[in-house]
């Protein structure tokens, strides 16, 4: 939304291909003052990771800067949680502007954009959406530091989320199911292919006492139709094992 305010061009590249992410950079970065670099720590449809380390170097080498998503990656990737940052060892600081929610780990709402003094200078004073919001509810605020605090005094709810994750995906790949290019951390797809399966699917699992929901065309290609899994350090192996079996049941009725 911001983009189309402003009047920026805006240029998408196909998901986490950082080839054809330099190619555009190579062919368009000189027609404009500035540029701006979007990704997402952990992306939220798919489950996977950028390469963060090259898009530093691209992001570098063409002048630009580079603004991390990290919804879903904070709590979830690095030996701490601290996200992708952490996760593959560079200095946060080289990452122009990361941004992310209060909604998912930090159980809370709202969101947060962080970056070097100048930029939340510029935000705070002239950017519509912040002068013309309100402040955050101090119970959300509140909600947010006690679940950051858990997440520090805690580590080890980062390794459990990690296991689960990596058990979970393997096991609905034994069903031999299409889980994309999830990589095993909190976010795995089943990739069922068209929005009808994945409505039946998501309503015979609630039935279970399994609530996963749909995900279906414009979010993704209608082929690649999907049920999103969120997998948590609450989850036991018990919980785990009960999913794939009902799957697997769901899938048997229904061929």
């Amino acid at each position: 939304m911001g983009a189309r305010l402003s009047g920026a061009q805006r240029l998408p590249f196909p998901h986490n291909d950082l080839a054809q992410l330099e190619h555009l950079l190579r062919t368009h970065r000189r027609q404009a003052e500035r540029c701006i670099i979007a990704v997402e720590g952990i992306y939220s449809m798919d489950g996977d990771y950028p390469d963060l380390p090259r898009l530093l170097e691209i992001k570098t080498r063409y002048r630009s800067w580079l603004m991390v998503d990290e919804a879903h990656s904070l709590g979830v990737l690095g030996a701490t949680g601290r996200g992708v940052a952490e996760h593959f060892h560079v200095d946060a600081r080289d990452v122009d502007i990361w941004m992310g929610t209060l909604s998912k780990t930090l159980a809370s709402c709202g969101g947060y954009v962080a970056g070097s003094a100048a930029l939340v200078e510029q935000i705070r004073y002239l950017a519509p959406g912040f002068l013309y919001s309100v402040g955050l509810a101090p119970p959300l605020a509140a909600a947010a530091e006690a679940a950051m605090a858990v997440l520090h005094r805690e580590p080890q709810r980062v390794r459990v989320l990690h296991d689960n994750g990596a058990y979970f995906r393997e096991g609905l790949q034994r069903l031999g199911l299409d889980t994309g290019s999830a990589v095993g951390y909190a976010v795995i797809p089943w990739i069922v292919g068209s929005s009808l399966k994945a409505v039946r699917y998501s309503a015979q699992l609630l039935e279970r006492n399994i609530n996963v929901q749909p995900i279906l065309y414009p979010a993704v290609p209608e082929q690649r139709a999907r049920l999103r899994f969120f997998v948590s350090s609450a989850h036991s192996r018990g919980d785990l094992d009960q999913t794939i079996a009902a799957i697997q049941d769901i899938q048997n009725a229904m061929s």
